[in-house]
């Protein structure tokens, strides 16, 4: 038996008050990326010489952002640590010249997404519940039984559909050893 981390994509069937909130979560993530990619910007533009500000500086200011910009407190907490992480390994794969600068992003982009670590619950057959969104509707989940969940991201498509993608970590059992060989 061994253990291991798999991916699985569900589509999600959200109701009109939790299309809101997905995309006040969007959005929250959106602006805490634009936000913090201006201030390593400007900060490099001031003083070329000083150091990037990490990602446990960033979270740091987190804190700080909730307090100036209150809609940043209907985001789940998770979700704007995993902002700062990335743009922080966006930031180090440009050092190590493995990748351009980054960008900012864009409400009219054709895809928007969040993701989140907090713990994700299947409730019931074709029940996921979420931090800030509650129980939502999606398709089967018979393949989340005995799996723990270990991230979530939910994303927006051009088609106007919502899916979940999940990070499972599950336990395989190896096959019994029959002591024969097969040739292809």
């Amino acid at each position: 038996m061994t253990t291991v981390i798999k991916g699985v994509k569900l589509r999600l069937y959200p109701n009109q008050a939790q299309i809101n909130q997905l995309w006040q979560l969007f959005g929250n993530d959106r602006f805490v990326w634009n936000q913090m990619l201006a201030m390593a910007n400007k900060r490099y533009e001031n003083n070329p010489k000083s150091q990037f500000v990490g990602e446990y500086d960033m979270n740091y200011l987190l804190k700080r952002f909730k307090q100036e910009y209150p809609f940043l407190k209907a985001s789940d907490s998770t979700s704007l640590f995993v902002v700062n992480h990335n743009l922080a390994l966006a930031f180090k794969n440009l050092f190590q010249h493995r990748g351009g600068h980054p960008r900012f992003k864009s409400r009219h982009s054709a895809k928007q997404a969040y993701t989140g670590q907090s713990i994700c619950v299947v409730e019931a057959k074709r029940r996921l519940r979420l931090p800030k969104l509650g129980s939502i509707r999606t398709s089967k989940t018979s393949q989340l039984a005995d799996a723990k969940i270990k991230r979530y991201t939910v994303s927006h498509d051009a088609t106007g559909r919502y899916y979940i993608s999940l990070q499972l970590e599950t336990e395989v059992h190896d096959l019994p050893k029959t002591n024969q060989r097969v040739g292809l």
